[in-house]
């Protein structure tokens, strides 16, 4: 899809039919919103977590690689990412679906459409900031590599390496709002999972 030519609906379209989209919640819905620096786990987490809520899964590199193949990461690109993720987001949290927002959201000002986001759509929000140490990180972007032709998992979208990780990280902003930090350096992701549960829970009372 051309950024000149961008049809909103059609995006919208070509999103939801590569979604897996579990029942409903039966209360007010939940929506988790990762943050953090590629290589930290982000995904893995997501994927996990949509399975024991259940929740609908909002991935922004998934979104970008449906709409633009190949991506150019332009600016203008990433702005309608962004607004089909958000439309999204808000159209599964009407509907009463827990979400899984699965991007890296590095900037507060960005944070903030989400903060709004949610509470416009009546949903709970939990902020999770998911980290790793760079060592970890490093061998996990190593597959990334640069001319590099290694077996990836198939369901990893994202093209970020460890540079492109190094200026991310120079660019981050520290959260603002009330969330819980994640270190997944020790690759226990069932245990993540059950924090960011945890902290569900603790918003349903």
């Amino acid at each position: 899809m051309q950024e000149d030519r961008f049809d909103i609906r059609a995006a919208i379209a070509a999103v939801k039919s590569t979604l897996t989209i579990p029942t409903p919640a039966t209360g007010q819905p939940t929506l988790v919103m990762l943050c953090g620096l590629p290589g930290t786990g982000k995904s893995t987490l997501a994927r996990r977590l949509a399975h024991r809520l259940p929740a609908v899964v909002v991935e922004s590199d998934r979104v970008r690689r449906t709409l633009f193949n190949p991506p150019t990461y332009t600016a203008e690109e990433s702005r309608w990412v962004h607004m089909v993720c958000h439309i999204l987001i808000g159209w599964y949290l009407r509907h009463y679906y827990h979400v899984v927002y699965d991007a890296t959201n590095l900037y507060e000002r960005h944070r903030g459409l989400v903060y709004r986001l949610a509470a416009r759509s009546g949903a709970r929000l939990v902020v999770v900031e998911v980290t790793a140490s760079d060592e970890v990180v490093r061998e996990r972007l190593a597959p990334r590599r640069r001319g590099e032709r290694v077996a990836r998992d198939p369901e990893d979208y994202s093209e970020a390496n460890w540079d492109v990780y190094l200026r991310m990280r120079r660019r981050a902003e520290p959260i603002q709002h009330d969330h819980i930090t994640l270190d997944t350096s020790d690759g226990d992701i069932e245990g993540a999972v059950g924090q960011v549960l945890e902290a569900v829970r603790g918003e349903n009372e």
